[in-house]
């Protein structure tokens, strides 16, 4: 099915859009995207409403391709096979040509390789990091279905690095969650640490669910790092540090962006990480990105400071527009053609709000191209689906996430380039 249709009545003028005129009060249809993403944790949850937001903005322009948008949402559970079961209800019962979707790479490449690429169904992901799905591309293997919106893992994994040498540290051990997102960050991490000259003593692999990871924990304890690297998420690393902690192990502690939550930070408790420093992949300093979290802080009483709700909002809104570019019953395809006239750099510059929206739209219907101005910036995908961007270290403050550096896309660039 191309997008499933229900009809549905005075939709426009029930929703009040009649500032961007006629179109929306004359519509009769909806059209159905799907997203799947994990609303059971509690850094899933904005990323989730984020992408919301972005659906309401192109339905107060009359939405897309003369229909409004309805986001059906299911979680993941950051489970493999959760993930993969919401998928095939989106696509198999609802119709959905566009997926949204998943956050983990272990969640989002089973999707993609069972799900999205045998149903022909475009996959943006706001958040998959694994450089597993530039080799999958590379391929020829995803049928040019996939985008994201995050960096590869290569980017977290250099800075992760670049904050080990900052701090001096000689030596570190690399705990690691054990799925296509945790094997990729924490290999490239080991990787970049070893070029920097600094010892990797241990690469620890941490599974899901284990009631106990005493036994990795004194494997790392034993090797004595002067610090410890995690690519893991919130339930796993929150084990993790109980136990390091209670071991005597150091609070020297790297992180990559998944453990950016207020959840970990509470049930560790904060007296443990004060040497704790987190990287993350970063918006750049454009009026673009300042736009959007100036209207995100509008809309949800308080700034983005979650991991991925910047990349949430921009894969939203690159996705449905090139689906308006796409036209009435476009398929997966038919959309996934349409992202290059959406983010073309000679295109017509537009903003990432109803405006910038509606300007769209109008533009692509007159068969032009457009440059999407985003909360991440001039987004631009490379032959794979992937972007490069800017980056920060972080730690946690008193009231959330305080930045401690950014580091630009080419201080990025020059940094990675310099371990090759």
């Amino acid at each position: 099915m191309n997008g499933l249709k229900t009809s549905v009545l005075a939709i426009g003028a029930a929703l009040g859009f009649a500032s961007f005129g006629t179109e929306a009060a004359a519509q009769d249809c909806t059209t159905r995207i799907g997203a799947v993403l994990p609303t059971s944790v509690d850094w899933g949850k904005p990323i989730a409403a984020t992408a919301q937001y972005a659906v309401d903005i192109a339905n107060e322009t009359g939405g897309v391709a003369g229909c409004q948008i309805e986001m059906v949402l299911r979680d993941t559970q950051v489970d493999p096979k959760v993930g993969v079961d919401a998928a095939k209800a989106l696509v198999d019962l609802d119709g959905v040509q566009l997926l949204l979707g998943a956050v983990s790479s272990g969640v989002s490449m089973p999707i993609l390789t069972s799900v999205t690429v045998p149903a022909g169904v475009m996959q943006m992901s706001c958040c998959s990091s694994s450089t597993a799905f530039t080799a999958l591309s590379e391929d020829g293997k995803t049928n040019g279905l996939f985008y994201r919106t995050f960096a590869t893992s290569g980017v977290q994994a250099a800075v992760g690095a670049m904050v080990a040498q900052e701090k001096g540290y000689e030596s570190v051990a690399v705990f690691y969650k054990n799925d296509d997102w945790g094997q990729d960050i924490g290999g490239l991490v080991a990787r970049d640490l070893e070029a920097l000259g600094i010892n990797v003593t241990a690469q620890i692999a941490i599974n899901d669910a284990q009631a106990s990871y005493r036994a990795e924990v004194t494997e790392a304890l034993q090797t004595q790092p002067q610090a410890i690297y995690m690519a893991l998420y919130p339930d796993e690393g929150t084990q993790v540090v109980r136990e390091w902690i209670s071991l005597g192990g150091t609070q020297n502690m790297i992180a990559a962006n998944a453990l950016k939550s207020e959840e970990f930070k509470e049930n560790v408790g904060a007296q443990f990480l004060g040497s704790f420093i987190g990287t993350d992949t970063a918006s750049p300093r454009t009026e673009s990105a300042d736009a959007f979290v100036a209207a995100y802080t509008e809309r949800f009483d308080g700034p983005p400071s979650g991991p991925g709700l910047a990349n949430s909002y921009d894969a939203t809104m690159i996705a449905l527009m090139a689906m308006h570019a796409a036209g009435e019953g476009a398929t997966g395809a038919d959309i996934a053609a349409k992202i290059g006239a959406v983010t073309d750099p000679n295109g017509t510059p537009v903003t990432a709000d109803a405006a910038g929206f509606a300007q769209a739209k109008e533009v692509l219907d007159g068969g032009e191209t457009v440059s999407y101005q985003g909360a991440t910036g001039n987004v631009q995908f490379d032959a794979n689906g992937d972007v490069s961007a800017p980056a920060v270290m972080w730690t946690f403050g008193e009231s959330g996430i305080d930045e401690m550096k950014y580091i630009s896309l080419t201080e990025v660039n020059d940094f990675m380039a310099s371990m090759k």
